[in-house]
């Protein structure tokens, strides 16, 4: 399968389905920061969250506006090793109208309610545009993945499967 789409669909897949991400920063001093987070996706792939603006992956990424994900299944075995690491900028959403829906659908997701709304209206919504992919699924066999880059072309395979 060389086809860059039906890869793509494959890491949609895998993003909807799961709700945590492990967003990787870089801080003042080179140190990394991992950090996990909810998220939701939209059909380009780019993921969105809210954090706040003091935590340190915020003020990292104020600092250095690109940051490294992973997105992964549970696994008790090798064989059902399943994930996606990216990359890519990171920016805030500011408009008024396109926050408010994003943050509404991710409310729902996470059934969030009012109990949060104090911390939500405080917090920033952050997306990430990846611009690469590694997909991984060990049921493929053990070390199989796939890399896909986008330039401005749109989306290409860097590493078809191995």
């Amino acid at each position: 399968m060389n086809n860059p789409q039906q890869h793509l669909e494959q890491v949609a897949m895998l993003l909807r389905e799961q709700t945590t991400l492990s967003l990787a920063t870089t801080g003042e001093d080179g140190e990394p920061c991992v950090s996990p987070l909810f998220y939701i996706v939209d059909e380009e792939l780019s993921l969105y969250w809210l954090s706040s603006q003091s935590s340190r992956h915020s003020r990292n990424l104020l600092r250095t506006p690109r940051a490294a994900a992973t997105v992964y299944g549970n696994a008790t075995c090798w064989q059902e090793i399943r994930g996606v690491q990216m990359r890519g900028a990171v920016s805030k959403i500011t408009e008024p109208k396109r926050r408010a829906a994003l943050v509404k659908a991710y409310c729902e997701r996470f059934q969030l309610g009012t109990v949060f709304r104090i911390a939500i209206r405080r917090s920033a919504l952050y997306l990430l545009q990846p611009d690469f992919f590694r997909f991984i699924d060990n049921a493929r066999g053990f070390g199989s993945k796939v890399e896909l880059a986008r330039p401005a072309q749109g989306w290409t395979l860097t590493r078809p499967t191995a």
